[in-house]
């Protein structure tokens, strides 16, 4: 699949201003997608939009907050072909000290922010007539879970639900809503902790033996933000290595 559709695409993405929402942003930048950066670091914006320019990709910043309908109903491009969804926080530590705030926080983010984002896009494709693809980030800990991010697990099961909710809606109006859950992936983030005694026990769990990296989940992107993906949605596609499958 050589993805040629993708030319002159309108996208938007999500907490881009690092980590995976920016690979994804230059990733469709790099197929000939006018892409639009958003996210609430202006400064950090400005210099990933520079980034892609310099290698050739049309490139655009927007500040935007998830969490606030208003300030996402104002970054939608008109024209919008795609959207990744990719803007989510975590909080962890034990259910029982979890605070309100922090609750709260992966909530509005995680979940509010995705279906205020979708609402958005799915309007403005609706009104342009062309349809579209929506590609919520969601994770292995929205199918399975794990100790200690109670509200990151939810979070991101809602997504998976709300993904199929959307596609069912939406199908009538050209309009393709999937989710990729990526296992684990190797980001500035969690580079140290990976490095540690407790990640190099948690990647030996992982089928493959390995952590996963950024350009691990281009194909999936990819398809699912393409033509080569028109008869997929509703599908929450898992990119793990394998993490979901293996034994309990």
């Amino acid at each position: 699949m050589d993805f040629t559709d993708l030319e002159g695409k309108r996208a938007l993405v999500t907490g881009a201003s690092g980590g995976l929402g920016l690979h994804f942003a230059e990733l469709l930048a790099a197929r000939g997608v006018q892409v639009t950066l958003a996210a609430r670091r202006e400064g950090r914006l400005e210099a990933a939009c520079a980034e892609i320019r310099l290698t050739g990709g049309r490139a655009e910043a927007v500040v935007m907050d998830v969490a606030d309908p208003a300030s996402v109903a104002r970054a939608i491009p008109k024209g919008i072909d795609i959207l990744v969804n990719n803007a989510g926080i975590s909080r962890a530590g034990p259910a029982m000290d979890v605070a309100e705030d922090d609750w709260q926080a992966v909530i509005d983010t995680n979940l509010s922010g995705v279906f205020h984002a979708a609402q958005a896009a799915a309007r403005a494709m609706k009104a342009h007539g062309r349809g579209g693809a929506i590609v919520n980030i969601a994770s292995i800990l929205g199918l399975r879970v794990a100790g200690g991010v109670a509200a990151y697990a939810a979070s991101k099961a809602g997504v998976v639900q709300l993904t199929r909710a959307l596609a069912l809606e939406w199908a009538r109006f050209g309009i393709r809503v999937n989710a990729l859950c990526p296992g684990y992936i190797e980001t500035d983030i969690n580079r140290e902790f990976l490095a540690s005694e407790a990640g190099e026990a948690l990647i030996r769990r992982i089928p493959q033996r390995r952590i996963g990296r950024p350009k691990d989940l281009d194909g999936a992107l990819l398809l699912l933000a393409s033509e080569a993906g028109s008869y997929i949605t509703g599908a929450s596609l898992a990119v793990d290595g394998g993490h979901l499958v293996s034994s309990l």
